[in-house]
């Protein structure tokens, strides 16, 4: 956002990084990672290292897949020669969005994240609850062979139910 901002104020590409800095520090402490990022950033620009490489290079040490589409749309409006304040700007805006979509799935589902580690605890808690009120009530299930297949399909369909569930609340964006 400080990026495109700067861009329309009519900074080059590399000017607006050095400036970016410069905000990043009022906003941020000195030891946070994205401080330290754009640090590195500026060194490479002092190197005469393109911005795009720069960014090229931030998005392989990153491996994130926002940085690395960032630095892909960077490149190429640069390159082709488009209105780079504009793209900036769009693609800053699709990133805020999907990163504000991320943030509401979380807040919609931590009633049922929780819900979900409730009932995954629960099934032991009631075998150990009635194995610890009525001590023997299990033991035709653990020593006979028709009660040990059942446990086993038991465990397994607990194992597969919280599977699906932990499938069921992992929404990618």
């Amino acid at each position: 956002m400080i990026l495109s901002s700067l861009l329309n104020a009519g900074y080059s590409l590399e000017n607006s990084v050095k400036e970016s800095l410069v905000e990043l520090r009022l906003l941020y402490e000195k030891d946070n990672l994205i401080i330290k990022e754009f640090e590195y950033i500026c060194q490479l620009i002092y190197m005469n290292i393109s911005v795009e490489r720069a960014f090229d290079d931030l998005a392989y040490r990153s491996r994130c897949e926002d940085i690395r589409s960032f630095a892909k749309v960077l490149r190429i409006a640069k390159r082709s020669g488009g209105e780079l304040e504009s793209i900036i700007a769009h693609t800053v805006g699709v990133i805020g969005d999907k990163v504000r979509i991320k943030e509401e799935i979380i807040t919609m589902t931590a009633a049922k994240r929780f819900e979900q580690k409730v009932m995954n605890i629960f099934p032991l808690l009631i075998v150990l609850y009635i194995d610890l009120s009525s001590p023997g009530f299990f033991n035709i299930m653990y020593t006979t062979i028709i009660g040990r297949v059942c446990m086993s399909f038991g465990l397994a369909v607990y194992l597969l139910a919280i599977y699906i569930s932990k499938r069921l609340l992992n929404i990618e964006v």
